[in-house]
């Protein structure tokens, strides 16, 4: 039996070496898997699946004849501390496949680790652009940019992100003018430069009216809120970690803006964040890359996305959350690489066996190589569908996340209209 506990500190758990059929590589001792996530800190709404997906991967394993350990650490939502684990986990815990999940602050320190000492690695739940650029030795130089040997990340682009909010955006009437609050990190500068927003808002007539950069863990948005008052933005958006638009938001009611419109990403993406805004929660809307909703089924333990949400319910004892569905896709990438891989002790051979996946995941199809992204990202990032969702209070005071949106993945069926903000 699995101790979760264990999980949760971030030791060692492993499925039972001695499994019958097991292939050659496997009969001297397991493979080791390390996987990073922002366990503790202001990202750590993000792990919060991360025991329940990681036990229910080596049960899957050890059932399918496969011998694997898997070492969890905490990135404590530092990237310094996300490459700090990242390298124990390579020089001390020896591990043969890196996994890493949740916002560029940790995925990107330990891709870039793992790529420098050769160790294969799959990463989600970051934008591509931040994931890509963000680790180029140039990021201003596009000339300059490198494809990696050993990193592969699946997940949306913020071209996605963008989308869905602008055909949200146009489903209202309003004035146009659209507040933007980014903060000064990774996923905040991608969103304000020339790849992210702005340009796709002025193209499709929309006015940005940008406050500028701010800290992650702010207490004071009063000059943002304020510029966006002055210039009558009826619709307003950004991508601030989950802390910061608690605060910001109850900042703006308190201070009179009521915009028509909030389409946060990020912040938005827990049930908790949004249950503590109490009524202030009420049909604020977001990006939505997982959710029951999905017509898609896991690969590992053939459960429907419906189902492997209430697994996680019954587990956890509480709701579900969107990255539910890539950490469980994760570790199906990671099982079914393992499997393919003649030898997945051999860094080169399993890198080489996961860049040639194409799987059916619980999150949709993940393959690498295909056309539907630029050619200096095509080796190394795989898209996932994203659609709309806006989030709706129930009678209990539940809250319950509804597609609004689905113009990048029509096969996700709709679950209603966007609404205003009352």
């Amino acid at each position: 039996m699995i101790d979760r506990r264990t999980l949760l500190k971030g030791g060692a758990v492993s499925a039972a070496a001695a499994t019958l059929g097991l292939p050659a590589y496997a009969r001297g001792g397991p493979i080791r898997i390390g996987y990073v996530s922002p366990g503790s800190g202001p990202l750590s709404a993000f792990s919060e699946a991360d025991d329940f997906m990681v036990a229910q991967f080596l049960k899957a394993a050890e059932a399918q004849g496969l011998a694997v350990e898997v070492t969890v650490k905490d990135s404590q939502s530092n990237p310094n501390r996300a490459a700090e684990v990242a390298r124990e986990l390579i020089t001390r815990d020896e591990v043969n496949l890196l996994l890493v999940a949740s916002t560029p602050e940790t995925t990107n320190p330990v891709c870039s680790i793992a790529e420098s000492e050769e160790i294969p690695v799959i990463s989600s739940v970051a934008p591509w652009q931040p994931w890509f650029i963000g680790q180029q030795g140039n990021p201003g130089d596009p000339g300059s940019w490198q494809e990696f040997d050993y990193a592969y990340h699946f997940f949306w682009g913020l071209e996605d992100n963008v989308g869905a909010f602008l055909r949200m955006w146009e489903s209202l009437e309003t004035n146009r003018k659209v507040g933007a609050l980014w903060p000064n990190d990774g996923d905040g500068n991608a969103w304000a430069s020339d790849v992210g927003l702005p340009a796709a808002a002025a193209a499709a007539g929309f006015q940005v009216t940008d406050a500028g950069r701010y800290q992650n863990l702010s207490d004071d948005f009063s000059a943002q809120i304020g510029a966006f008052k002055r210039e009558g933005c009826e619709i307003m958006t950004g991508i601030p970690i989950p802390p910061d638009f608690t605060t910001f938001w109850t900042q703006a009611r308190q201070q009179g803006y009521a915009p028509k419109i909030v389409s946060i990403a990020k912040a938005l993406l827990f049930p908790e964040s949004v249950e503590a805004l109490g009524d202030l929660g009420h049909n604020l809307s977001c990006e939505l890359y997982w959710s029951p909703a999905f017509p898609y089924a896991s690969s590992l333990t053939g459960e429907s996305a419906k189902e492997l949400a209430a697994a996680f319910e019954d587990a956890a004892g509480r709701q579900w959350t969107q990255p539910v569905g890539f950490t469980h896709a994760l570790f199906e990438l990671a099982a079914d690489a393992l499997k393919r891989c003649d030898d997945p002790t051999d860094g080169d051979a399993l890198a080489e066996t996961i860049a040639a996946t194409s799987l059916d995941t619980v999150v949709g199809n993940v393959g690498w190589g295909t056309d539907n992204l630029p050619d200096f990202a095509r080796k190394n990032v795989a898209k996932t569908p994203l659609v709309g969702g806006q989030w709706r209070r129930e009678d209990d005071g539940r809250f319950e996340l509804v597609i609004v949106e689905n113009g990048n993945a029509p096969e996700i069926p709709l679950g209603g209209t966007l609404e205003p903000i009352g």
